[in-house]
């Protein structure tokens, strides 16, 4: 009797388990989503005044493209490091770049910061990588308990983790502009205790990384079902690593949404080093980079949610990307058609103007790439992540690398003329993919066929034999 009590026990414990897994994948989402906006409030405010605060022989701007090359560099290697730490131990080892860059911001040398850019790459890459796949086990999770659809439910959880990942530029620069608003940026006290301020922050987003549950990724779940020691597979898959490299780049869908990944990297960049040099600091000063800089997070933010909720799929996903391509155009051409900006309170409702129709496109980028990744790569997940932050990263970098040595309105130029192809290509993919069967469709074929012929083999030989 004791024996069927402890088994009714522990059957009720697990249904109970069961039943509270929906409630702990929404919860995982939630603390991801809030540990990533803590970290990068500190981070990117420190990354969107790196132009303006380091100028001494171009320290703050050398020192990002430096980061960005490493963060090209680590990303090859980046899916197989997720693969053998798991996605909730590389999110953790994640943070540390991010709090050491940022610590060595409280005294900005050759020394200091071009070391924490190089640690940084390889954290960025890695980080980046576990949040792709733990974000989309965690939906693909909650969809099979719940038979939902899981394109939806992966456009859900990217919509909520993006809109508060976009609030990191609101916060982040609300904190700037209140500590820096009498434009004290050559004041060592004001950045101390700005800097000061962000490693506190980015303690707490820590912290709140070891709170998540460990999740296992679709390759990880087929070694367990195959009954292979994941560790042995693991130590010998550089092979593996390159056959999925290769097979990235020989892959159609890739190359055709690699044009996306580079443009939004490029966008990115050129608001943190363009942008916010060349049109808010002269129209509206230094501590003007806070006020902009949060606009364009706010608009960011709500573009992300938006676009989250409303994206079921495909169709919906180009029409999406649409819209956020459109808002970049209208931006882009306004910069070339008058650069010249009136002062006052009509400049500077033009720059908030202009920030927020590049938040929108960048909320818009960065919810829907992740989303159709999780689509089309879902045996993948890794892989395909981490080609994103290959990319994107390497973009980025020749963006600090090239930006001083051509002029602000050739960039410009460049950025509508990669907007375009970008488009070009994104609808190309569109048009292939939905030309392509489901797999339902082709199973549906594959078996009318079989019957047809085993209904011929049966039927059409009598016929022969009586006439």
């Amino acid at each position: 009797m004791e024996t069927t009590k402890c088994v009714i026990i522990s059957s009720n414990k697990e249904s109970q388990l069961e039943l509270q897994l929906p409630k702990n994948h929404t919860r995982d989402v939630h603390i991801l989503s809030l540990a990533f906006l803590l970290i990068f409030l500190a981070y990117g405010a420190a990354q969107n005044l790196q132009s303006t605060l380091n100028t001494e022989e171009n320290l703050g701007t050398t020192s990002l493209g430096i980061l960005y090359l490493s963060f090209t560099f680590f990303s090859v290697f980046a899916s197989l490091v997720v693969r053998i730490l798991g996605s909730k131990n590389a999110l953790i080892i994640g943070t540390s770049g991010y709090w050491f860059y940022v610590a060595a911001n409280l005294k900005p040398s050759w020394y200091t910061l071009v070391p924490a850019s190089l640690y940084l790459g390889f954290c960025a890459s890695i980080i980046w990588v576990g949040q792709g796949t733990y974000l989309t086990s965690t939906a693909r999770s909650y969809a099979a308990d719940n038979n939902l659809h899981e394109g939806a439910i992966i456009g859900d959880f990217n919509g909520e983790f993006w809109a508060l990942f976009a609030l990191h530029q609101v916060i982040g620069n609300l904190i700037t502009f209140a500590l820096l608003r009498n434009n004290q940026v050559g004041s060592i006290k004001g950045t101390t205790l700005l800097f000061v301020v962000f490693l506190s922050v980015m303690t707490f987003g820590a912290i709140l990384m070891c709170f998540l549950r460990k999740r296992s990724s679709n390759k990880t779940r087929e070694y367990k079902n195959l009954g292979t020691d994941i560790d042995a597979s693991e130590s010998s898959s550089l092979k593996s690593l390159c056959r999925s490299l290769k097979s990235s780049f020989s892959d159609a869908n890739m190359l055709l949404i690699i044009p996306l990944i580079a443009y939004s990297g490029l966008q990115a960049a050129f608001v943190w080093a363009e942008f916010t040099k060349y049109v808010v600091t002269p129209a509206i000063g230094v501590s003007g980079v806070g006020i902009a800089m949060a606009a364009y997070g706010a608009f960011d933010g709500i573009c992300s949610l938006t676009a989250g909720r409303l994206t079921s799929g495909l169709k919906s996903i180009t029409l999406i990307v649409s819209v956020g391509a459109f808002g970049q155009a209208i931006v882009l051409i306004l910069l070339l058609l008058d650069f010249s900006i009136a002062k006052g309170l009509l400049g500077t409702s033009y720059i908030i103007f202009m920030a927020a129709l590049l938040g929108v496109g960048d909320g818009i980028l960065a919810t829907q790439l992740s989303v159709l990744l999780a689509i089309l790569f879902k045996h993948d997940t890794e892989g395909a992540f981490a080609q994103l932050k290959i990319w994107q990263s390497a973009t980025i970098a020749m963006v600090f690398f090239l930006a001083p040595h051509i002029s602000f309105q050739t960039f410009v130029v460049i950025m509508l003329v990669s907007l375009c192809l970008t488009l070009c290509s994104f609808l190309w993919l569109t048009i292939k993919v939905g030309k392509t069967p489901s797999s339902s469709t082709v199973v549906f074929a594959v078996c009318f066929i079989l019957s047809r012929r085993r209904f011929v083999k049966r039927k059409w030989p009598k016929k022969l034999k009586r006439d």
